[in-house]
């Protein structure tokens, strides 16, 4: 399954599986047609309507925190933590996400993350979040972490949240471009005891 998910920088996320699936695509160069559209936030660098279109066609399914469905395509669906849709190959699981020791993603606003069920294999993607208590309970084969701090976790708590969570491997996102750095990727790496692998960016 880890092959057939490409970060596209920050912190868009494509899956190729059937069907494909985009997660907060922001500065999308070679689009593919998606199935399934999931949006964690309404910040301008997870929600862009100009590339939810490029990315959607008629039958697209998007899902989204209420807040955000104004700016989407008719149609888009509201989810909130503890939601869950099924569709044909695919659970999508909505959980939540919030700043704790910061004032950017609060827990009012109703953000989430997701897990990704998907060729039996469970993804987390946490949207823009500290290391907070839910991610006990969170289950998942491959996440997906931020660790640019500023706005999310800085390396060191990413890495304690990979190792509270202990997946089978982990992918350092949300660095390389408005926060975060390389070097941030490799501190990751270098306090996670979970395999963790730096993926190249991909157009």
């Amino acid at each position: 399954m880890l092959e057939k998910i490409f970060w596209l920088g920050h912190s868009t996320i494509r899956i190729d599986t059937e069907p494909v699936i985009y997660i907060d695509p922001w500065k999308v160069r070679k689009p593919k047609k998606a199935g399934l559209v999931l949006i964690s936030h309404g910040h301008y660098d997870h929600l862009s309507p100009e590339d939810v279109g490029k990315v959607s066609g008629p039958d697209t399914v998007i899902l989204a925190p209420a807040d955000c469905l104004e700016a989407l395509p008719a149609g888009a669906r509201a989810v909130k933590a503890g939601d869950r849709v099924e569709l044909p190959g695919i659970v999508v699981e909505a959980v939540p996400a919030y700043n704790r020791n910061k004032t950017f993603h609060p827990k009012a606003s109703g953000w989430v993350g997701y897990v990704i069920v998907a060729e039996g294999r469970r993804i987390y993607y946490p949207g823009d979040t500290d290391l907070i208590p839910e991610m006990d309970a969170i289950r998942a084969d491959i996440v997906l972490m931020p660790v640019g701090g500023t706005y999310t976790m800085t390396a060191a708590e990413a890495a304690d949240a990979v190792n509270r969570i202990k997946p089978v491997v982990a992918v350092p996102i949300h660095w390389g471009d408005i926060v975060g750095s390389e070097a941030d990727a490799k501190k990751f790496k270098e306090y996670s005891i979970v395999p963790v692998e730096i993926k190249p960016v991909t157009e």
